[in-house]
């Protein structure tokens, strides 16, 4: 803080308790500041020498004034040049070139000047060695006034576009009703082209009036400026697209134990086999149980469908040959969500529960079991070793012609030429899961390039490990029954020496590459993230691992996504405000409007006289023939003689009197 101050300056200060005038400031300080030595100094001006005085000699509140003036005043620096640096943040990398080449010329004149020459021998000089004229320099150096040295980069930033002082660059005119019929039918699952919607615009406009409308390049960019990438991913492609613009959620298993936590599944091999109980080859599910420490696959059985009797059984021979652990992830299918397995558990989706069922084979190990979704790798990592299994076995040698393919349209050319026996492929699955856990180099959590077979024994050997070994009683249940690097493309995080980073930013950059910059001491912090041009992008967090068993983990992350999906959805409606029915009734309504004129032969033709129908004239009368004939007919009224509409079932012919008949026959005929 500042802490000497001129006659002059106090005086412009205005400060409660002090004369206002430079003339009375100096009348006070002679007489009452100068008593003490140590609060006043003669300080070296421009041409001449001035006195300055110690805030302490001020009254107390001309010092709060000041010192509060001071605050508000350093605040607005720092302010300041926070959105300086904000503002070079902002610059490409060749802008940045600029700015360092503008300050070494500054640095090189006040180094000279420092040294002993003159300010314009200095200036001459650096000047004509960096090729610039002597007026850019004297530019830049009024671009760095008033800043400290440490900001003169930040301050020598060249403006050349708005975008560069956070300025948004300005969009061609739009009529709303048109950018939001395009929005509209653009955000669509159908997925048109943007052509084909700009016509559709073009259409509607021409019908309702709407103007200006811009060209069709000039609302692509606004379409991809205004309207994020992830809300366009959930508008026109699928759920499960738009479910990965969030990363997933990765858990950590380096606390657990071997044989503390399993999970189970089973997958259906892409191979036909020949088996004793049918004549044609048949599809056969793998099922097996792996250790959630290290990642072996405890045990294993094949079997024509996912039975509850298959579960016991491969249950059974992993309780035999290693024990019984505490947990079990599952899925909740009919056979591992079946009573016989997990009847009496708190959780179970499946079927009714009713309190006189018996306990399921999990239940009386006292193994608790949890139920997962369907093929979720992050909950069952089971799943990533079948996709190992489906390329060791299903694609082995001996099995050539066998192979079916992962789904119907992925068919070998050789599909159905052959079907592997049974007992070989017993074999073969129990020769690839040795091979799967004695199998080198592994680069999970706790592998460490080891096998999983080595980190089981390894933990199983520790005395910290207890696990329970089955009783006699208890067989009989199962037996009885900073280069550039580039961002994922499923989210845009971003992976650096096993940590995951990632800012909501990052959906505009899937893919892509990047720049980063980070301290590798400190990995847990937020990383900086720029483009190719070195322009910063974000600040991607990192994501803490969680661990596996943590449901409270599980449940903050599902609302996570939840929340960040909710937040897509509202956006596309917001984006969408016309649905796909009023866009067609805007189209329809100017079709039926629209007056639909006659159609005429280019070369009009006239009618002969032949076929022409001429008009035949009218007969005149005089005047007195009228009179005679108007006089008749009031008679005919008066005298009754009119006939009356017939009424009821009688018809007009009986009502006729003689008088009536005799008066019609009276009526004379014109000739």
């Amino acid at each position: 803080m500042r802490e000497w101050y001129s006659i002059a300056e106090l005086a412009g200060l205005q400060l409660p308790g002090l004369p206002t005038s430079e003339k009375g400031l100096d009348k006070k300080a002679r007489a009452e500041w100068r008593a003490n030595p140590q609060f006043y100094r003669v300080s070296a001006g421009k041409t001449k020498s001035f006195v300055e005085y110690h805030i302490r000699v001020l009254p107390e509140i001309a010092r709060q004034r000041l010192c509060y003036g001071q605050a508000q005043e350093d605040a607005g620096k720092e302010q300041r040049r926070q959105l300086l640096w904000q503002r070079f943040e902002r610059l490409s990398k060749e802008h940045k070139e600029i700015c360092e080449k503008r300050l070494a010329v500054l640095r090189e004149v006040l180094a000279m000047v420092t040294a002993g020459h003159s300010a314009k021998q200095a200036v001459d000089a650096a000047t004509a060695k960096a090729g610039v004229r002597k007026s850019a320099y004297y530019e830049w150096r009024q671009m760095v006034e008033g800043y400290p040295q440490q900001d003169w980069l930040a301050a020598l930033g060249p403006a050349f576009s708005p975008a560069v002082d956070g300025i948004a660059s300005p969009m061609a005119d739009c009529h709303p009703m048109a950018w939001s019929f395009i929005k509209s039918d653009f955000l669509r699952p159908e997925k048109p082209a943007f052509s084909a919607c700009y016509r559709r615009m073009q259409e509607a406009a021409e019908i309702q009036g709407w103007a200006p409308i811009p060209s069709e390049r000039s609302l692509r960019r606004r379409m991809d400026a205004e309207v994020p990438e992830a809300v366009q991913v959930v508008a026109r492609q699928s759920k499960e697209r738009a479910r990965k613009l969030h990363p997933a959620q990765r858990r950590t298993r380096a606390h657990l134990h071997a044989m503390q936590a399993v999970n189970m599944d089973g997958h259906e091999l892409d191979l036909h086999v020949r088996v004793p109980w049918r004549t044609k080859p048949t599809r056969m599910y793998l099922v097996g149980i792996q250790d959630l420490y290290s990642n072996t696959i405890l045990s294993w059985r094949l079997a024509e469908a996912e039975t509850w009797e298959v579960v016991r059984l491969v249950v059974g021979d992993m309780v035999e040959k290693f024990g019984i652990p505490e947990d079990m992830y599952i899925d909740n299918g009919r056979a591992f969500a079946s009573k016989k397995i997990s009847g009496g558990a708190r959780t179970r989706y499946r079927f009714k529960i009713r309190e006189e069922d018996p306990e399921g084979l999990l239940v009386a190990l006292k193994i608790t079991p949890h139920f997962v979704k369907p093929r979720s790798g992050q909950s069952k990592p089971i799943e990533r070793a079948w996709g190992d299994f489906a390329e060791n076995i299903s694609k082995h040698p001996i099995c050539s012609g066998a192979y079916t393919g992962k789904n119907p349209t992925a068919k070998p050319s050789n599909y159905m030429q052959s079907a592997i026996d049974l007992e070989d492929l017993k074999q073969l699955v129990a020769h690839q899961v040795e091979e799967h856990n004695a199998r080198t180099g592994r680069r999970t959590e706790v592998a460490k390039k080891r096998s999983f077979a080595e980190v089981f024994a390894e933990s199983m050997r520790l005395p910290s490990t207890i696990v329970r070994q089955p009783t006699a009683a208890q067989r009989a249940l199962w037996l009885l029954a900073s280069e550039p690097i580039k961002t994922q493309k499923g989210s845009g995080e971003i992976h650096l020496l096993g940590n995951r980073y990632w800012n909501v930013a990052l959906n505009q950059h899937m893919g892509k590459q990047v720049i980063i910059r980070f301290d590798p001491d400190q990995l847990s912090r937020p990383l900086k993230v720029y483009d190719i041009k070195n322009r910063l992008i974000c600040e991607a967090d990192c994501i803490d691992d969680t661990g596996f068993a943590s449901q409270d983990d599980a449940r903050i992350h599902a609302r996570r996504v939840a929340d960040y999906n909710k937040a897509l959805k509202i956006a596309h409606h917001a984006e969408a405000a016309l649905s796909a029915e009023q866009l067609g009734a805007i189209l329809l309504k100017g079709r039926k409007s629209r007056p639909q004129e006659p159609t005429k032969p280019a070369v009009p033709r006239l009618a002969t006289s032949n076929l022409a129908v001429l008009p035949q004239p009218a007969e005149a009368i005089s005047d007195h023939e009228f009179e005679t004939s108007f006089s008749r007919a009031l008679t005919m009224v008066r005298s009754g003689a009119v006939l009356e509409f017939p009424t009821g079932n009688t018809s007009a012919s009986a009502g006729q009197t003689k008088q009536s008949r005799n008066v019609k026959s009276a009526v004379p005929t014109k000739k």
